[in-house]
């Protein structure tokens, strides 16, 4: 038989990074997200792996970035504050292509705000926190279950895209805690960064790779000698200014994410097709939109779920074709309407877009979907 465990939503989000295959962890505790380090602290020894408390965020993103040059799969957990210090080194390992996953369970903001409570006030920072161009690739799960399986993916896709992974939990799916249940032959398909296949002295850690824009990456430790700089670099890892080549690696570090938008989006749908009003949602959110549909549908109301689960890259084409022709489109979120600015961007000028917010630590309920749903009515 199955075991059917109660599992915090913290947790199974550490349980299912060591399913990843993950034995590097280092962190700095912040509210709410402790319970993952506090896992990891207690589980990777037992595996071989390695936790480290670091002094600090910035630190914790430093840590993580060297374990992975060595070839172990790292990530770190915090919150807002610490997200914010985590930017600049973030933006380092999108430049420098080195996979890592960083897990922000949100809280309110902004600096310490409400520490206990939750929010989803961090999406735009997840995309747009590092200066210059880059993309990132941004997950935000809504149940126990989803985070398990989906913390797999984050680390799946850092390693094959080469690149910070950004796991957006917040403190409702943070802490809730509900039925945890694997299939007993269950085996996560996992994926592994490509390894180099050249020749010691003509390895090319930054080379154009036409098929899918990712290089190869040799392990600190294989045999391979190779530079890694934050500055604009050559196939070879150099600094490079010669307007040629930062044009090339720029457009091929951001196309090897936004040009995969089809094998990276992942979504869920609740009458979506049949339906004259959409409601999207993500996160804890979506779970009151989901009954909140449900209990409208009942009623005869025409009105569908869509869920992103990975809202980064933004699917453009995808969103554009499920608002098409809808009478109206219900954003709901608890932020000032980060994620529906990038839906207004595709809705058609003339359906009305509302955009249903909460910012003060309280939850977003279904009756609160219901109303903001009747208004558009």
């Amino acid at each position: 038989m199955n075991k059917v465990r109660l599992v915090q939503g913290n947790e199974a989000c550490a349980m299912g990074a060591i399913a990843a295959g993950s034995t590097f962890y280092a962190g700095y505790p912040i509210t709410p997200s402790t319970e993952i380090a506090e896992y990891m602290a207690r589980e990777l020894p037992k595996i071989g792996g390695i936790f480290l408390q670091m002094e600090d965020e910035i630190a914790s993103m430093g840590a993580i970035i060297g374990a992975s040059c060595t070839g172990v799969k790292a990530f770190t957990a915090t919150s807002g504050p610490g997200f914010s210090l985590m930017q600049e080194l973030i933006g380092y390992a999108a430049m420098t292509e080195i996979p890592c996953v960083i897990v922000d369970v949100q809280r309110p903001g902004p600096s310490t705000a409400l520490p206990t409570l939750s929010s989803q006030g961090d999406v735009q920072q997840a995309r747009w926190g590092c200066h210059g161009f880059h993309s990132i690739i941004a997950i935000a799960p809504s149940s126990i279950m989803e985070i398990y399986y989906q913390i797999i993916n984050a680390f799946n896709l850092a390693e094959k895209y080469r690149t910070p992974v950004i796991f957006l939990m917040d403190e409702e799916i943070g802490h809730l805690r509900e039925r945890f249940e694997l299939p007993e032959d269950y085996q996560p398909e996992i994926i592994n960064r490509k390894k180099p296949e050249s020749d010691l002295e003509v390895y090319l850690p930054y080379i154009n790779d036409e098929s899918n824009g990712v290089p190869p990456m040799a392990n600190f430790g294989d045999g391979y000698r190779y530079h890694i700089s934050g500055l604009t670099h050559n196939e070879k890892g150099f600094y490079s200014s010669v307007p040629s080549v930062v044009d090339t690696e720029i457009r091929r570090m951001v196309g090897k994410i936004e040009d995969n938008v089809d094998d990276i989006a992942q979504f869920e749908e609740a009458y979506a097709d049949d339906c004259d009003i959409l409601v999207i949602a993500y996160g804890s959110v979506a779970r009151s939109a989901q009954q909140a549909v449900e209990e409208m549908r009942a009623e005869g109301i025409s009105v569908g779920l869509l869920r992103p689960i990975v809202l980064w890259p933004f699917a453009t084409d995808y969103f554009t074709k499920a608002c098409m022709g809808k009478k109206a489109v219900v954003v709901a979120e608890m932020n000032l309407g980060q994620y529906a600015r990038e839906i207004r961007r595709i809705v058609h000028t003339d359906t009305p877009l509302k955009s249903l917010t909460r910012v003060d630590g309280e939850f977003i309920y279904p009756i609160d979907v219901i109303n903001a749903v009747k208004e558009v009515l």
